[in-house]
């Protein structure tokens, strides 16, 4: 095996595994009012390598919600559980992380969405959401603001 990728695998193997902590980041309420929608989000501050989320937007008349958890799985990666509309969970690992960003790959192929990627710069977090359709590339974003705990949109 060739020197380089030889050093570059056992630098990975020695790295620590991320954790919950490395997403504290993320903890707090955040607020979107744009395109004619509500969406609010809210992450706890991580616990025991647990971080517990919701999510609620309304528009038009219609109200939805998500429930998350950012936990190890039992194998031990570090992975976005998602359950919208009291769904089963469904695993997004974390695919690269660094300060203020994470990106959770789903583990289910060919299942929309494929990634749910967050970053925060600031009072701003923007959430995306992103993968295939029917063959066809499809996303949906989210810039939020953060806000104190159940804010809601001017009407």
């Amino acid at each position: 095996m060739p020197i380089l990728p030889a050093l570059a695998a056992a630098l990975m193997l020695q790295s620590p595994a991320a954790t919950a902590d490395d997403l504290g980041w993320m903890a707090g309420y955040w607020l979107d009012c744009s395109n004619g929608r509500e969406a609010a989000e809210a992450w706890s501050d991580p616990r025991q390598g647990l971080m517990v989320g919701w999510a609620l937007t309304v528009r038009g008349g219609r109200a939805g919600f998500e429930a998350s958890q950012i936990k190890a799985d039992p194998e031990g990666r570090l992975g976005y559980f998602a359950q919208p509309d009291g769904a089963p969970p469904t695993l997004f690992l974390l695919a690269e992380q660094s300060a203020g960003r994470a990106v959770f790959q789903n583990t289910v192929a060919d299942d929309y969405p494929a990634r749910i990627i967050y970053a925060r710069d600031g009072d701003r977090m923007t959430a995306r959401i992103e993968g295939q359709i029917n063959g066809r590339e499809r996303s949906a974003a989210w810039t939020f603001e953060r806000k104190e705990l159940n804010s809601r949109c001017p009407s």
